[in-house]
């Protein structure tokens, strides 16, 4: 897993107080829920945390289970903000990239929050740091997929020998182990579709990168790791720093009953 659990590594001390930040540079705290977790009555409870632009992209899903992941999803971002910081979620807002790319607006002389999100079908994904660029996506693992039909056209040879060596009971599985450390990568580097993704590879046994020469990036400075969120969705994360090895990687479940009562609280999260 290559992460410590939430009841054991920093994010247990939270939510925190007294103006303190959970998360540092070397720090990354990292959320994920599943939405057969929610019960019914809660949905409206959780979109109560979403902005009102979010609350109105949220009701042009037609499906609900599209609607509820996309909830979920902006509802963790939120909660985890104010979990880590201890301020209101309300109190966040965002800007967008070049290339789509959400980014929490800091105040003059106010930490920089680096945040990213994912979602699919039934489940939801935050993970946040401080300065450094950071990446999370979700997939779920029964999704129908022209694997090695997209792998011909988005991944790099030898990422395309794997795929083609696995077990047909793995195909897809082994598929979206490649899909989601690229997709964590382009989303940290803030770049998203224009990137290519034949451009650099992965080893999936170390989860490590490699570069072609023409992208200017490091190995060295990236960190990637795949926790297991559940039998039915893999998830990665990537990470820059200049010493990924010593990054400090909190994750695991959010804790529901926080994010509803810091929903249900007027903001504010009790402790545990």
């Amino acid at each position: 897993m290559n992460i410590d659990p939430i009841d054991e590594g920093f994010l247990s001390h939270g939510p925190v107080q007294g103006g303190n930040v959970l998360v540092s540079r070397d720090r990354v705290a990292l959320w994920w829920l599943a939405t057969e977790c929610i019960a019914p009555g809660d949905w409206e409870v959780l979109a109560g945390l979403l902005s009102p632009e979010e609350r109105t992209r949220a009701a042009r899903f037609h499906f609900e289970r599209d609607r509820h992941s996309y909830i979920l999803a902006h509802a963790l971002c939120r909660s985890l903000l104010a979990f880590c910081t201890g301020r209101r979620p309300c109190d966040f807002s965002f800007e967008t990239g070049d290339h789509g790319k959400p980014e929490v607006i800091a105040g003059p002389g106010g930490t920089r929050l680096r945040i990213n999100i994912s979602h699919t079908r039934g489940m939801a994904a935050a993970a946040l740091t401080v300065d450094h660029d950071i990446g999370v996506d979700v997939e779920w693992l029964d999704r129908n997929v022209g694997a090695i039909a997209v792998a011909e056209s988005h991944f790099a040879p030898c990422e395309q020998a794997v795929l083609a060596a696995a077990p047909e009971i793995r195909k897809v599985a082994t598929f979206l182990a490649f899909w989601t450390l690229k997709e964590a990568y382009v989303k940290a580097i803030g770049k998203g579709l224009s990137q290519p993704l034949q451009a650099f590879s992965f080893q999936l046994e170390d989860c490590t990168i490699r570069f072609d020469d023409a992208l200017g990036d490091d190995p060295a400075l990236w960190r990637f790791v795949r926790p297991d969120p559940g039998r039915d969705h893999t998830l990665a994360l990537a990470m820059r720093h200049p010493h990924p090895l010593t990054l400090e990687i909190c994750g695991g479940p959010a804790p529901l009953d926080q994010v509803l009562a810091l929903a249900m609280g007027g903001g504010q999260m009790s402790r545990r």
